[in-house]
């Protein structure tokens, strides 16, 4: 019988198989590549809006996208995660415009 030492003895060889799963799951370090960017996406050109619940946070416009992600780049941040602004006569109960190949999320995605 082998006993197998538990965490954090035993290390599983899975959290080390790439760079970026080795420092997701690097302890007592916080750094730029344990972020993910959040971004608040709206449709049409040239717009920033101002979060109200959220101070010093905007929701841009697709054209305004690349500098924010350059800076990312810069930065050392791994991820954003885009939050797309819907409108609301596009709503549905079964989420229709998700799944809409010529929506907000694709055309981010693709730009």
């Amino acid at each position: 019988m082998n006993p197998v030492a538990p965490f954090p003895a035993n290390r599983p060889r899975r959290l080390r198989r790439d760079e970026f799963t080795r420092n997701l799951v690097r302890e007592h370090r916080v750094t730029a590549h344990d972020l993910i960017y959040p971004v608040f996406v709206l449709d049409g050109q040239n717009q920033r809006q101002q979060v109200g619940s959220m101070p010093g946070v905007e929701r841009l416009s697709l054209d305004l996208l690349l500098p924010v992600a350059e800076d990312c780049v810069k930065l050392g941040i791994p991820v954003m995660a885009l939050f797309p602004v819907i409108d609301a006569s596009l709503k549905d109960p079964t989420g229709t415009e998700a799944m809409n190949p010529n929506g907000l999320v694709p055309r981010v995605c693709v730009s």
